[in-house]
């Protein structure tokens, strides 16, 4: 750590930077297709012929083998994610809710997201931030497994497809497994519209280099962050 006004933490590695990218990539290419292919349209005027999709690169076929794509990468980028865990300590900042830390930290970011007191005490990742990240991995590995139950299906007697069949059994058929994989994909832009909200903010007022910091991994911190044990 440097000190001079600020200090200088580097703290997410080049694989959770990489990761970041593909994996926003990857998501928004899948909501889109999955969207297309849950509710299918034909780009152009009302009354269109239904070959107009297939001619213009719209057919359900290409649609689907780039929302198999996408899906595959996600996987991989998820697998690199779980190496930086492993393997960097700034990569694991999740929450602790054996700490007290923790719970301090949800009520000083309670009242600062809430107006009621404007400086943050510096942290490296605050405990609301924890949460929700957890929340989001969670959710893409929800979103993994029921992908490929689903995907399984084609072969139903395939190894794939033995792995993942109870997750089908547990949501009780195929179209259950369909309507939660579906439903909770409206997670994402849900959460890329708080998380972008609150990366800007944090920058505005406690200059931390929050948005900065996904592309060089150094944050800008006012003092000594409270859980600078974490990455020690």
């Amino acid at each position: 750590m440097k000190h001079c006004r600020t200090w200088e933490v580097y703290i997410f590695s080049p694989f959770l930077r990489i990761w970041h990218w593909i994996m926003a990539a990857a998501l928004l290419m899948l909501f889109l297709t999955g969207r297309y292919i849950g509710n299918p349209f034909f780009l152009g005027s009302v009354g269109v012929e239904p070959t107009f999709a297939v001619g213009n690169l719209m057919s359900m076929e290409t649609i689907r083998f780039w929302h198999f794509v996408w899906a595959y990468i996600l996987t991989v980028s998820f697998i690199l994610r779980i190496y930086g865990w492993i393997r960097y300590k700034g990569d694991r900042l999740l929450p602790r809710f054996w700490t007290r830390l923790f719970w301090k930290g949800v009520v000083d970011d309670a009242l600062h997201y809430h107006f009621f007191r404007l400086y943050h005490p510096p942290v490296l990742r605050n405990s609301t931030a924890r949460l929700a990240y957890l929340g989001a991995y969670l959710v893409i590995f929800s979103m993994i497994a029921t992908g490929f139950a689903m995907y399984s299906m084609i072969h139903p007697s395939s190894i794939m497809a033995k792995i993942f069949s109870p997750i089908i059994s547990l949501l009780g058929n195929e179209h259950r497994v369909h309507l939660f994989h579906n439903y909770l994909a409206w997670f994402f832009p849900i959460f890329l519209t708080i998380h972008t909200y609150f990366a800007y903010r944090a920058d505005m007022m406690q200059g931390s280099g929050e948005v900065s910091s996904i592309f060089s991994g150094i944050k800008f911190l006012h003092g000594e962050a409270e859980d600078w044990k974490d990455i020690k």
